[in-house]
């Protein structure tokens, strides 16, 4: 099913290769099923691929849309940690399979670098057409209960049989040595010459795999070559060292059934410049005159497993997308999550424990895949001298692997007191700056034989996730630092004032540290602006005084401690100049000449407002703040219009107007800061018409906290900008 298919999609695309993944029995990780047109190694880092992945046929999946990438550029931008492992010139098309009722899995399909061409709308429905009618018989294969498994591979077109005995012998008659190899890079034909000159007979090349055959062109670089002539279908050549000192050109001609080598002795300037020459994407190789293979006989190769050159470099690609997918943690919880997510469906591992050490204790900081949390609870806070496998990784940077419980036991007896169901561990330090910062312990639901190519990957991964780990630790440090500062600036409460009902709301950007320079506040006051002695006066006796309110909102420009600790100053003198009695504009511009004076090269916007409860009305000043919004007692929203001065902080002189503006009972002010309306791609009065049709559709006798909730609407989960928003709401006092 899944071979036809996909058969039939490249053919009706004309496309080059392509694969199908289904979605596997553990949750949200897409398996390949099949691949057509390329060998399986190509997309080795990508065998398993977790559904939350930033990778082409998980976004398709994740997403039900197709997802197209014209070229090299795209990928590298959209797609980085593709383009580190596979930095050749060619397209791709990822389609989900899907029903209306389920998901899958996704296919993709791939173009060399010689097309030029956008995806045409007859493509896109080709493939997704093809792609639906596959999910339908998916979707029918799991309604009677048959499993649809992996599929072998079909990896180009086989040579006609009965090859003509003219073109053979004319083949052989050339000085320059020819062979042909099948994708898989298995020789299928040889010339004399060719045997002449790698030494070793023509008959016996045949039916071996080239890097197998001759083992000094067992190199990750030359296989490079190979893989780029393949992924983009241009030519390309490498030079080599036929030991002891013969230097050979290997020109490779591909095409979709294979590729054609033309071998011949390299002349001066192909050895100074062939090996130097771009490969397709842009890198270059190392000149071959460093690559001149080491003394002693060379180490035994079959042809019935991968090679050691092609074991390498798979490992190496394993490496490079794993390593691409760490740079993309934030704090601890992300490494964690995108181990989890990411590298455990790729090692094939069914558990997790990252541990940390913390003051000569094991922490746990996170897990995944076990039924009982007991289990890893267990191991939280011992010691760092405890006789376990996980404490002996940490303590003495040396990684442990078991192939099987057996073997654990053995080793580490404690381990027969805590079963956890799994067959086979990994136990990796984490080493960064050359001292242990945690274990990553991998867990396998079945016991597992670790090759030493993969010893070797998996040690080298623990290396990369210590410097995640390490990286993730110090901004969560400063994380904390950064929200206790913006906590301490910010006021803890609001006071409760007669006749007031008061909500508010911080969100502060999702970029940087996580701190900016919005803030508000609502300060008690007399009826002359000056703060309220809550009724009392000297000795206890009752004030006649009237208690009113006083709120201010605004941002300082910027995203850093800076701009938090400008943020503060302006708080506190808007504070100190309300209790001077001061008015409104004079707020403004006492504040504004003062941020000039502390000469911050910051800039700040600002809303002051005065209540007067009793005169049911509101004085406003405003310097460069987006206006507020007033929705009346029948549910009428206004955007409040207020003549208003320049940011503060830009011009002494400035003078800044107050407006008064009616405030009935059951009145609902908004204010807020420019996060709230500002969205990239949106129309800023298109984001203000549609705040206030949300302030219109609460309900009048809606609570005030809901309401603040209702304003926010959804907010996004990365957000450039901090938010601020407060309100007050006016009834009769009782």
């Amino acid at each position: 099913m899944l071979s036809f298919a996909l058969a039939g999609m490249i053919d009706d695309v004309r496309a080059h290769a392509g694969a199908v993944y289904l979605m596997s029995d553990a949750d949200d990780v897409l398996e390949m099923a099949v691949m057509a047109g390329l060998p399986r190694a190509f997309a080795a880092p990508w065998e398993r691929v977790a559904l939350s992945a930033r990778i082409p046929v998980a976004d398709a999946a994740r997403d039900r849309r197709l997802v197209w990438v014209p070229g090299e550029e795209a990928m590298a931008r959209r797609y980085p940690r593709i383009s580190v492992v596979l930095p050749y010139p060619f397209s791709l098309a990822a389609v989900p399979v899907a029903t209306p009722r389920a998901v899958y899995g996704a296919v993709f399909v791939t173009w060399p670098g010689s097309r030029k061409d956008d995806l045409s709308p007859a493509e896109r429905t080709r493939l997704v057409a093809a792609c639906d009618r596959l999910a339908i018989r998916l979707e029918q294969a799991a309604e009677r209960g048959r499993r649809v498994t992996r599929e072998a591979d079909f990896i180009g077109t086989a040579p006609p049989a009965g090859s003509s005995a003219e073109a053979a012998r004319m083949v052989a008659r050339l000085p320059d040595g020819i062979c042909s190899l099948d994708i898989d890079a298995r020789i299928t034909f040889a010339n004399t010459a060719m045997g002449e000159l790698v030494g070793a007979p023509a008959a016996r090349l045949v039916g071996r795999i080239l890097w197998s055959a001759l083992p000094w062109l067992d190199d990750p670089v030359h296989e490079d070559r190979y893989r780029a002539a393949l992924m983009s279908q241009q030519g390309t050549s490498f030079v080599a060292l036929r030991p002891p000192r013969e230097w050979l050109e290997f020109r490779l001609h591909p095409s979709r059934s294979g590729i054609t080598v033309q071998v011949g002795p390299a002349g001066p300037d192909a050895r100074r410049e062939a090996p130097d020459a771009p490969l397709p994407g842009g890198r270059t190789a190392a000149p071959a005159r460093d690559r001149v293979p080491a003394a002693g006989p060379a180490p035994e190769r079959t042809d019935d497993g991968p090679r050691n050159g092609s074991a390498r470099l798979i490992g190496i690609t394993h490496l490079l997308s794993l390593a691409g997918a760490l740079t993309e943690a934030v704090g601890v919880s992300d490494v964690v999550e995108l181990v989890a997510d990411e590298i455990m469906p790729a090692v094939g591992s069914s558990a997790l424990v990252v541990l940390a050490a913390e003051g000569g204790r094991l922490r746990v900081l996170g897990h995944r895949g076990y039924d009982d949390p007991m289990i890893v609870g267990r191991f939280d806070g011992m010691p760092l001298t405890a006789p376990t496998p996980g404490a002996r990784a940490l303590a003495t940077g040396v990684p442990s692997f078991f192939a099987t419980r057996a073997e654990l036991e053995h080793i580490h007896p404690v381990r027969t007191a805590t079963p956890d169901g799994l067959a086979a561990w990994a136990y990796l330090p984490l080493i960064a700056s050359g001292r242990p910062v945690g274990t990553c312990v991998l867990g396998y639901a079945e016991p597992h034989r670790f090759g030493t190519d993969e010893r070797a990957m998996l040690t080298s991964l623990g290396g990369l996730m210590a410097q995640a780990l390490e990286r993730a630790r110090l901004y969560d440090a400063k994380h904390r630092l950064a929200h206790g500062l913006q906590s301490a600036l910010l006021p803890h409460s609001l006071p409760l004032l007669p006749g007031l009902d008061v909500a508010a709301r911080y969100l502060p950007g999702t970029q940087g540290m996580d701190i900016g320079g919005d803030f508000y506040d609502l300060m008690r006051t007399d009826g002359d602006g000056a703060p309220s002695d809550d009724g009392r006066g000297r000795g206890g006796a009752v004030s006649r005084i009237r208690p009113d309110a006083a709120a201010v909102i605004g941002d300082v420009q910027g995203h850093n401690v800076a701009a938090a600790g400008m943020m503060g100053q302006v708080r506190t003198a808007v504070r100190a100049y309300t209790a001077a009695g001061q008015s409104p504009g004079r707020v403004m511009s006492s504040t504004n000449r003062l941020l000039i004076d502390l000469d911050a090269d910051l800039l700040a916007s600002c809303l002051y407002v005065h209540l007067d409860l009793e005169g049911r009305r509101v004085l406003l000043a405003r310097a460069g703040h987006p206006q507020p919004l007033l929705r009346d007692p029948e549910g009428r929203v206004h955007v409040l219009d207020l003549a208003g001065g320049p940011l503060l902080g830009v011009d002494p002189s400035a003078v800044y107007p107050t407006t008064s503006v009616p405030l009935p009972p059951g009145s609902v002010l908004v204010f807020y800061t420019d996060g709230l309306i500002e969205r990239p791609g949106t129309d800023i009065d298109d984001a203000l018409a549609e705040l206030a049709g949300r302030l219109a559709g609460g309900g009048t006798g809606e609570p005030l906290e809901e309401l603040a909730d209702t304003l926010l609407g959804d907010a996004p989960s990365e957000r450039g900008d901090d938010t601020a928003l407060l309100l007050l709401r006016t009834r009769d006092r009782t």
